[in-house]
């Protein structure tokens, strides 16, 4: 199995000249040029990611990463940790938004403990039994931020093997959003109140602990936003380990991931700020009403496709971006040219 520094020694650009077969293939279609828009992008980037203008995407997962948050010690949600052991285990009882948003669309959802408090039916890859009260220790360990890291490339790797051709970043874990809101604090250096929201629905004095919560957590462990892995071990979750691991893991093997809302944003851009080019085998499904996820986007330098003010996380916004994707490759491979149709082809204008 790949470790962290082997699985960033292994990604490397995306392939030009797929692209370039990719972008030929799409022009030659009786359409008006680009008229698919962002349909026809992903497309294109996807034969970079494959490393061919043949697309194989047929069999889809969701990665749902499970695990608790210690900070919830100090208020900071409106529920409390046994909701993560019952959401996990519905994701495997067909009983969830995001399994039923799989079996709609004949992907496989597969979740991992990673570090829930308690063992349930979900498989366990767990770092521990939960992080702990960033509020007054680190979150984790710099060993076990590498570690959660590493279940998450390990995942990957087993799925690749199994002919997986497109994955999705999901995670269930009570008190995430604030370790998301902290993350992106310190990576886009603004103010907490600026990144964090009401998640799964605070009242006012509950988004004032949580807010404070995270200054604290900030100001006592000083996170390096210069070392995302020293950001995740201080104010992070061993959730958003877990998806770092499926972002860098999925890019250097070769398998686009696509990004779901805010928390999935945040490891993205952990990812990214790991290494670089790994961005360019990521997909935007949506626009989170979390506050910051369009500043996350941005960052990321990724346009979304969907806006349908959601934020219930678990991968469902990155699980409805699947039968887009299904229908744009439907197209480009079976759309009849400007040729079978005796046409003559659009031409780019000025």
């Amino acid at each position: 199995m790949l470790t962290l520094k082997e699985t960033l020694g292994k990604i490397k650009p995306l392939d030009d000249s797929s692209m370039e077969a990719a972008r030929k293939r799409w022009d030659s279609i009786a359409h008006p040029l680009h008229s698919l828009g962002l349909m026809e992008d992903l497309v294109v980037q996807m034969a970079g990611i494959g490393r061919s203008q043949e697309i194989h995407i047929e069999k889809k997962a969701l990665v749902s990463m499970c695990a608790d948050n210690g900070v919830v010690e100090e208020g900071v949600t409106q529920s409390g940790q046994e909701i993560t052991a019952i959401v996990a285990e519905n994701f495997l009882k067909n009983q969830a938004t995001s399994s039923l948003f799989c079996k709609q669309t004949g992907s496989d959802l597969i979740p991992i403990d990673i570090g829930m408090v308690t063992d349930t039916i979900v498989p366990k890859r767990k770092v521990a039994y939960g992080t702990k009260n960033m509020a007054k220790e680190p979150a984790m360990t710099y060993e076990q931020a590498v570690q959660a890291i590493e279940v998450g490339i390990q995942v990957t790797e087993e799925l690749k093997e199994k002919g997986y051709g497109l994955l999705a970043t999901g995670e269930m874990g009570i008190g995430n959003t604030t370790t998301s809101s902290a993350m992106a604090a310190v990576f886009l250096d603004q103010p907490v109140e600026a990144m964090t929201g009401r998640g799964a629905g605070l009242s006012s004095a509950g988004l004032d602990k949580k807010i404070w919560a995270i200054e604290t957590a900030i100001q006592k462990h000083r996170p390096d936003p210069a070392d995302p892995v020293d950001v995740l071990a201080k104010v992070g979750g061993f959730d958003i380990g877990g998806m770092m691991g499926v972002f860098l893991g999925g890019a250097a093997l070769g398998i686009p991931v696509v990004i779901d809302g805010f928390i999935s944003c945040v490891a993205a851009l952990a990812a990214a700020r790991l290494c670089p080019t790994a961005k360019d085998y990521m997909i935007a499904s949506h626009v989170s009403q979390e506050p910051a996820a369009q500043m996350l986007l941005d960052a990321l330098e990724k346009d979304a496709f969907l806006h349908g003010h959601m934020r219930l996380g678990e991968g469902t916004g990155a699980v409805a971006l699947f039968p887009l994707l299904d229908m744009a490759v439907d197209v480009y491979e079976k759309m009849s040219t400007f040729c079978d149709n005796d046409m003559e082809e659009y031409k780019p204008l000025d």
